[in-house]
């Protein structure tokens, strides 16, 4: 726990009276006042996020491929990006946000390393869209995986079989 103690007493030129102040020495008492209970607050902020704030043994760095093979007349594709787990929480990210090629993955890794995700992006060519869905179609789909100390597993749960692992970088 956090204790700040701030000091309001002025100097005294003799121990029966306190000093007579001037208008600079008082602004810079009160400057000197609020500047240390701004600075206590916000430590105790800080203490407060620490100690309230969940981490999970999965927290951290990971390389991710995500594979999908040919199907329904669509090519395969392979390809990696990074992802992170902060507080139980995974997000991976490949391309520019919100143009053609571009798609994140997100969702909530349990202690047990169970999670459920969800991938939505925008196709990057139609050839390697189910359908042929042209450049810059918003997609989505869910993915389960299992996750441990270095290693995860997972899989499209629905649509064309995709799989995604994630090795946790050191």
């Amino acid at each position: 726990m956090l204790h700040c103690t701030l000091a309001t007493d002025r100097p005294r030129t003799d121990s029966s009276r306190p000093a007579k102040p001037d208008g600079h020495a008082t602004r810079g008492a009160a400057f000197a006042l609020v500047l240390g209970a701004l600075s206590c607050a916000s430590a105790h902020a800080d203490e407060k996020t620490e100690a309230t704030t969940p981490s999970s043994q999965f927290d951290g760095s990971w390389q991710t491929t995500l594979s999908c093979s040919n199907a329904n007349g669509a090519l395969g594709y392979s390809f990696r990006f990074p992802s992170i787990v902060k507080n139980g929480v995974l997000h991976g990210e490949k391309g520019t946000a919100q143009e053609a090629g571009w798609l994140q993955i997100d969702g909530s890794v349990r202690a047990d390393g169970a999670a459920d995700l969800y991938v939505e992006g925008l196709v990057g060519a139609a050839p390697f869209a189910v359908g042929q869905r042209p450049a810059g179609t918003a997609y989505g789909y869910h993915v389960e995986a299992r996750f441990s100390l270095d290693h995860a597993e997972g899989h499209r749960v629905e649509g064309r079989p995709c799989t995604v692992v994630w090795t946790r970088e050191k």
